[in-house]
């Protein structure tokens, strides 16, 4: 096996903790990943076993949060193709570029992984208050339509004599605004979706299958932003991405990569991580923000110095 009985229970622990919090934000690889490195797993390999790992607590926590995704199976389904063509594309990188191109470019992308840990409440509080001026605004222009095609409706003899049609479809644009807001999944489902969204979702599959860290903490950002959903719907549209791309990533890794993996770290990471996935979306929500992302810090910049080190 290679591994003593402490570092063993080192890598549940780690598996378990990733699995937490991947369900409830994203950045679990970098608790695993920097242990299996500091035990002498070899980078590319670390990468791999790791990502591997976790797909049992991808898939816990995407089935965890299926009821998040009412209303948004149609934008789910036009935005897996992009997660999945870049997690080809990202797995195909790290499996032909030489292993020490990743040496070199783990440590930046831990440094990007870490930045976005440190600035993820900003970013969720500017994805928030985006969302609050989009509301209002959304509600408004649906009721002026609705008066506006008021009197068509009353020509038509579609308002019983003696109401008021201007206030009758006033009540009703209202209505509809209220239940087809940005904040509802319903108008998520329905509307048109920028560009720009599928574009960086694609990306993000490439980061994914190349370096798995973060990346829930990235597509938070991309969804958060872009895709007109609440919150909660858009990390429930992070956790199945998520799952897709570590997915097909571990498809190629099988594949065209079967001696490179470590299948113990596969095996202890899926046990521990599938634990942690079903705590994450249970009680996860508890935990203190500040002290997650303080260790998680921590921990990455043990990679980091851990990865540098060797460089030179």
């Amino acid at each position: 096996m290679g591994f003593q009985w402490w570092q063993v229970l080192l890598i549940l622990v780690a598996g378990l903790w990733a699995g937490t919090i991947n369900t409830i934000v994203g950045s679990g690889t970098l608790v695993t990943f920097p242990v299996l490195v500091t035990l002498g797993v070899p980078p590319v390999t670390a990468s791999m076993s790791n990502a591997m790992g976790l797909i049992a607590g991808n898939v816990t926590g995407a089935w965890s949060y299926r009821s998040e995704l009412k209303g948004l199976k149609r934008t789910l389904l036009k935005l897996l193709p992009c997660s999945l063509v870049g997690g080809v594309i990202g797995a195909y990188l790290l499996l032909h570029l030489p292993e020490e191109v990743f040496g070199i470019a783990a440590p930046f992308l831990i440094v990007v992984a870490l930045l976005f840990v440190v600035f993820q409440p900003r970013l969720q509080a500017a994805v928030r208050a985006r969302k609050q001026r989009q509301a209002p605004v959304t509600a408004g222009e649906k009721a002026d339509d609705a008066v506006a095609s008021a009197p068509r409706t009353t020509a038509a003899g579609g308002v019983p004599a003696g109401s008021n049609p201007v206030a009758a479809a006033t009540s009703g644009g209202t209505a509809a605004a209220a239940s087809s807001s940005p904040g509802t999944v319903d108008m998520a489902d329905g509307a048109r979706q920028p560009a720009v969204l599928y574009l960086l979702v694609f990306l993000a599959g490439i980061y994914g299958g190349y370096f798995v860290a973060a990346q829930g903490v990235l597509l938070v950002g991309i969804l958060g932003v872009f895709l007109l959903a609440p919150l909660q719907s858009a990390n429930a549209v992070k956790n199945a991405l998520v799952a897709a791309v570590n997915i097909v990533a571990a498809l190629s890794y099988v594949f065209f990569a079967f001696d490179r993996i470590n299948w113990w770290v596969v095996l202890f990471i899926a046990l521990s991580s599938t634990v942690g996935s079903w705590l994450g979306a249970k009680i996860g929500k508890r935990m203190s923000p500040v002290a997650l992302r303080t260790v998680i810090v921590l921990l990455g910049l043990v990679a980091l110095a851990n990865m540098v080190s060797k460089l030179f």
